[in-house]
């Protein structure tokens, strides 16, 4: 297993810097965000860890501060549609400051770049609600430039001003093209605009410090990443696939936060008091005095309703249906944990028919690697784990389903816990080295599936796609060298680098956390809070950083490459444009020695069949065709930066695409004895048709028939397919 890294408490200090923070300029016409003390420790200690422990063994200096700065303009105006020329300019003077700034726990620089861009998209908003209401030629032959990117900044506000009014004007026309009264249109627009303002200006400087440092660790390599303490709570429940509250997905409409959806299995499921359309308007902490929360932020609603288990929460509710002036109902539960099997490993059992032979193929559904730590840590022997859950579907596919084959639908799965692709693994192999991991240091660590014996012995194959990546490319990887199954899809990601995940208050001397505690309560506004900030109030997030990068157990890295499927499949996604190849800090692909481990079967002459089979069904194949013809359009839009304005025009080209997409749907059907549908009518879930998994099972099914051409050592095991 992957050996944990421990790190010496750092020592650093808010107080201790090398210079003090520069007083941050102020942008007239908005509410200043500013930098708080947290955020300035923060920047220090991440500069140290990177410096100090990330795999580039890189320096943050002027080159990096350049890129920061780069990066950080262009994630807040990628489309050039906001900041000046003269904005641009005045930013010059950061671009090669920024390292020494952050060494010093100084932010006043990208926080006045905020600032700046909050203005400019304050003016935005205001000029384009005033045109909103403008009588608009929706005959004239204009154009609207959507995409601005590789176009000059613009030299004044009033420049923007066309652009900005052309874009009002678009999302009139869309709006007209939906069917609605022009009246109601520029009612429903105008809203539009004031709720985008009113979220707009509830930015705070958690909010912008994210940004920022999305930009900071972007511009050292795309999988180091710090989160703030919010974004880090979403980090570690979708890697555990769970949380603590009453179950249920809220969304914010009109400043009202409504319930989304109830989590089958929590609190309010249980309790049926709730229903998804229910708006949420005021909340109270066990027997505590109710706080309403209309006009909230959303982030900021969900904290108030999560909370430990067995804690009690209320909430005041308007039921969907009735009218915010309605008299509300006060709901009352307690939280519990909440398991989110929707997010979780799925099993459904499909039949083929190869050659006059029927075949039970099941296919397991991987979203992704994920693991309890927490609950497994404390002991909780039923904690949530990738591995524990394929198991059972497993031991159901075999004893009930009593299937001939298991399919690994890993398509879409970005990853997660290293430890868990490792033990995933072990299900379909005997013991031994499943990856290699070499850290900053060069040491090469062989990790292992320590478990005698397999869950399943059977045909097996695995289904990638270009999203794809990290723990899913480990263990097809592995499938692949050992020769334990097929691996079918499209060439996958290429992330072949390992994060640790670092809770940043762990690192920092405790006297450290009460003195920025101290500082926080001294400075608080008298009235904002009774109560003052102590250390365990101090929250500075969490940093995963890339500290090794891993190996496939023939020696090759994942990384840049990927996983190549043995039987290749055209890509749904773009390869130009995702992929770890796309991003500029990766870090290169190379390879190291092989591991000493033993390949189960050579599965080389088979291989041959199935590709051969496969390329003939594809070339064949009418979705296979319409897919290609997708990537060629996809290809010719990319190349576009703008849109035609004309009413006429535009409904003419997207009634021809209806056409052209209605058309081809019902060939689709017509094939699958499926009735035509009408323009409008929406698909059932039952019709839909998933065409690469249909290739990938009747792959297995060839493979199945070739079960005279290889054998399969598992262990004490020898198994003829």
């Amino acid at each position: 297993m992957l050996k944990r890294v421990f790190f010496v408490i750092f020592t650093a200090a808010v107080l201790a810097c090398h210079a003090s923070p520069k007083t941050q300029p102020i942008v007239e016409g908005v509410t200043n965000v500013k930098p708080d003390e947290q955020q300035q420790l923060v920047i220090k200690e991440v500069v140290n860890l990177i410096e100090s422990y990330n795999y580039k063994k890189i320096q943050i200096n002027d080159s990096i501060s350049s890129l920061i700065l780069d990066k950080y303009i262009k994630s807040l105006d990628q489309g050039k549609n906001y900041f000046l020329a003269s904005d641009i300019k005045d930013f010059e003077k950061y671009r090669f400051t920024l390292d020494d700034d952050f060494k010093n726990g100084d932010l006043s620089g990208p926080f006045y770049i905020y600032n700046v861009y909050a203005k400019r998209l304050n003016e935005y908003f205001n000029y384009s609600l005033a045109q909103i209401k403008t009588k608009f030629n929706f005959n004239e032959n204009d154009t609207f430039v959507y995409d601005r990117e590789k176009m000059p900044w613009a030299a004044s506000t009033s420049a923007l001003n066309d652009n900005w009014k052309k874009r009002v004007k678009y999302e009139l026309v869309n709006l007209n093209l939906a069917g609605t009264a022009e009246a109601k249109n520029v009612e429903t627009l105008t809203k539009r605009y004031q709720n985008l303002q009113s979220q707009t200006s509830k930015t705070n400087n958690q909010d912008v410090f994210q940004i920022l440092m999305d930009a900071f660790t972007e511009s050292v390599d795309p999988h180091t990443n710090y989160f703030v303490p919010s974004r880090a709570t979403e980090f570690n429940e979708e890697m555990s696939r769970s949380f603590e509250g009453i179950g249920a997905r809220l969304q914010l409409e009109n400043e009202v936060v409504k319930i989304a959806e109830i989590i089958p299995g929590g609190p309010a499921f249980k309790g049926k008091q709730l229903s998804a359309g229910d708006r949420i308007i005021a909340v109270a902490q066990g027997d505590g005095e109710f706080v309403d929360i209309v006009g909230w932020r959303l982030d900021a609603t969900v904290s108030k309703i999560k909370g430990p288990k067995g804690t009690k929460v209320r909430l005041k509710v308007i039921p969907v249906g009735k009218e915010m002036s309605s008299k509300p109902v006060i709901i009352e539960m307690l939280r519990e944990k909440v398991i989110l099997e929707d997010q979780s490993a799925k099993k459904k059992v499909k039949t083929i028919t190869t050659n006059g032979k029927e075949y039970k193929v099941g296919i397991i559904s991987l979203p992704a690697f994920y693991a309890d730590f927490k609950a497994a840590n404390a002991g909780d022997k039923n904690y949530k784990s990738t591995t524990r859950d394929v198991r059972k579907l497993i031991d159901s596919l075999k004893t009930i389903d009593k299937v001939n084959a298991i399919v690994m639908d890993l398509r879409g799965n970005g990853g997660g816990s290293l430890v868990e692709a490792i033990s995933l693994t072990g299900l379909f192999i005997d013991k031994g080295p499943v990856v290699q991991v070499k850290d900053l240091r060069g040491k090469i660590e062989v990790d292992e599936d320590e478990n005698t014996g397999v869950a399943w012995d059977g045909p097996f194959g695995v289904m990638v796609d270009r999203l794809s990546a990290s723990a899913s490319e480990i263990f097809a990887g592995a499938i692949q060298d050992y020769g334990r199954g097929i691996i079918m899809g499209s060439q996958t990601y290429g992330k072949g680098t390992v994060q640790s995940s670092i809770d940043l208050n762990k690192l920092v001397n405790p006297n450290m956390l009460q003195k920025i505690a101290s500082i926080i309560s001294r400075d608080k506004t008298v009235g904002t809070s009774p109560s003052s900030t102590t250390a365990a109030d101090i929250n500075l997030g969490q940093i995963n950083l890339t500290m090794a990068k891993f190996y496939r157990v023939a020696g090759s890295s994942t990384q840049h490459k990927g996983v190549i499927p043995d039987v290749t499949f055209p890509s749904v996604y773009p390869m130009d444009k995702i992929g770890e190849d796309t991003e500029p800090s990766a870090l290169p692909w190379d390879v190291i020695a092989s591991s000493n481990f033993k390949a189960v079967a050579n599965l080389t002459a088979v291989k041959a069949g199935l590709i051969k089979n496969s390329e003939q069904r594809v070339a064949g194949s009418l979705d296979f065709k319409y897919l290609k013809q997708d990537i060629a359009d996809l290809k010719k839009r990319d190349a576009e930066i703008s849109v035609p304005l004309n009413e006429v025009k535009l409904k003419a080209e997207r009634d021809a695409q209806e056409a052209k997409s209605l058309a081809r749907q019902n060939e689709l059907r017509a094939l699958r004895g499926l009735p035509a549908i009408k323009k409008g009518e929406k698909v059932t879930k039952q019709d839909s048709f998933d065409f690469i998994e249909d290739e990938s099972l009747k792959v297995m099914g060839d493979f199945m028939q070739q079960s005279g051409n290889y054998v399969m050592n598992l262990g004490n095991t020898t198994q003829q397919f």
